[in-house]
């Protein structure tokens, strides 16, 4: 009964629209208005040689040991802690995937767990996109407990510290 009286009701709708008169308007809501980014940290991220896995059915794997790094921010500020890892995977479609785990450590100590993903793929000119992250943290309830939420968006960038390879990661909140 529930699904006739909705394709009644959609019906309705349907005619209702085709049948208003010449020059009535619906009224439309107003477009929401486009999220802000704001700054929150940024991380310089190094690493250790890569450790190639080799091809598996999803792509070309590869690793790549967190050894340490710092970070901060207007809020906060520390350092990385070694022990971390960026698993990479390039798909034969021509995606490159990541998922870094890691975590850091503030300098009044508290830990906190980074999980930072990232994936782009070539366009149809085969042009990598803009490498973007959507990162998640999990942080103990307290001082830095407004990283637990929200919508995150990270940028990488290739960098060296001492001639070894790292990446400069900035953290940005949307609201």
């Amino acid at each position: 009964m529930r699904r006739t009286i909705s394709a009644i009701g959609l019906c309705l709708f349907s005619f209702a629209l085709v049948t208003l008169p010449a020059g009535a308007q619906v009224k439309a809501e107003p477009t929401p208005a486009a999220p802000v980014l704001d700054f929150a940290f940024e991380e310089l991220v190094t690493l250790d040689a890569d450790v190639p896995v080799g091809e598996t059915p999803q792509g070309r794997r590869n690793i790549i040991p967190i050894t340490g790094g710092t970070f901060s921010g207007p809020n906060i500020k520390g350092r990385v802690m070694p022990g971390g890892w960026d698993w990479q995977l390039a798909s034969p479609g021509g995606c490159f995937n990541i998922k870094a785990d890691y975590m850091i450590q503030t300098d009044d100590g508290v830990v906190i767990n980074v999980v930072n993903q990232g994936r782009w793929c070539k366009d149809s000119n085969g042009k990598m996109s803009a490498p973007l992250t959507t990162p998640m943290f999990e942080a103990p309830k307290g001082r830095y407990d407004w990283l637990n939420g929200g919508v995150w968006v990270g940028t990488l960038q290739g960098t060296k510290v001492d001639g070894k390879s790292a990446v400069r990661i900035r953290f940005y909140r949307a609201h």
